[in-house]
């Protein structure tokens, strides 16, 4: 607080030029379109935006293998991820170089890491077993260069289910 006026003092407050830029949403969901979006995402996003949360959602329905350097900015620019596991979440390579970038944002940046678990057990996420870890294998054989790290965040992720209150199994 300067102590001549009533006014604090944000100078000393800014972030240092090395961190991200200001975030541009509070939200930023992640989940796989086909399992959730007609249901579950799309009742949380509405939440969401009735309580003036400024969230993305990705609803373009744009078919490809790479993330776009745009999304991987917006994923930055969020404050707080919420991750939407689903049975096929592994299913998509995309989804799951979302989930890397979110888990760089949180390792930089202190970025909010919130995983949903819908309709699909924690554990099965964590070992990457079960129907969820049947599909993460199938994707394997396409992107066999990226399994270990993908599976190191899933396993990152999922754990944050024993340590983590706001974590969500429906």
């Amino acid at each position: 607080m300067n102590p001549r006026s009533n006014e604090y003092d944000v100078s000393v407050m800014a972030p240092p030029s090395s961190s991200r830029n200001s975030n541009k949403y509070d939200v930023f969901l992640s989940f796989r379109g086909e399992d959730t979006r007609d249901n579950f995402t799309s009742h949380l996003y509405s939440a969401l935006w009735h309580n003036n949360i400024e969230t993305f959602i990705d609803n373009d329905l744009k078919r490809g293998d790479e993330i776009s350097q745009s999304l991987l900015d917006t994923i930055e620019a969020s404050a707080i991820s919420i991750i939407i596991f689903s049975e096929r979440y592994a299913s998509s390579g995309w989804c799951l170089d979302e989930l890397s970038k979110i888990f760089e944002c949180k390792h930089d940046y202190g970025q909010i890491v919130i995983p949903v678990f819908c309709r699909v057990d924690p554990s099965h996420v964590r070992r990457q077993t079960g129907t969820f870890g049947d599909y993460f294998s199938k994707l394997g054989e396409r992107y066999p260069e990226k399994m270990q790290r993908w599976g190191n965040t899933l396993t990152e992720a999922a754990n944050l289910s024993g340590f983590d209150s706001h974590v969500i199994s429906i």
